[in-house]
């Protein structure tokens, strides 16, 4: 097994040492044992569950999601895994129609901005400005 400081854990995970401080402080990761002089020791066990974290923050889990795929993992249950997965999953492709639903109304109001004159004849505008925009 390998001991770990803290900052060696931290480059080892390319994460700050605060954050795995706020990881132990919120429960994501077990608080380290101390060594006789008091400095935290990790091993790596620890480093793996960071590694953990940081790829599903990487899938867009929150840190609150992330506890639960922890919890899931330790019970080894592959239903509620992939089931996890479906939910974020799910809210990813609700998001990616939101941002092309989005993305159609910006590239219509651009379609039809005149790109100079006052600023009544700006469709974007307008449609800021929550006033009424020419199709």
């Amino acid at each position: 097994m390998t001991s770990l400081a803290i900052g060696q854990l931290a480059s080892a995970a390319g994460v700050g040492i605060d954050t795995i401080r706020y990881y132990e402080r919120s429960g994501l990761l077990r608080p380290a044992t101390r060594s006789a002089s008091g400095y935290r020791k990790y091993g790596d066990s620890e480093l793996d569950r960071l590694n953990f974290i940081r790829r599903a923050q990487h899938l867009g889990f929150s840190l609150s999601e992330i506890g639960e795929l922890l919890n899931i993992s330790s019970r080894g249950d592959i239903a509620a895994m992939y089931q996890a997965a479906k939910v974020r999953l799910d809210d990813i492709d609700k998001r990616i129609a939101e941002l092309h639903r989005v993305r159609d109304a910006l590239s219509k109001l651009m379609s039809v901005c005149p790109r100079e004159g006052s600023d009544d004849n700006c469709p974007i505008l307008r449609a800021l400005l929550n006033k009424e925009a020419t199709s």
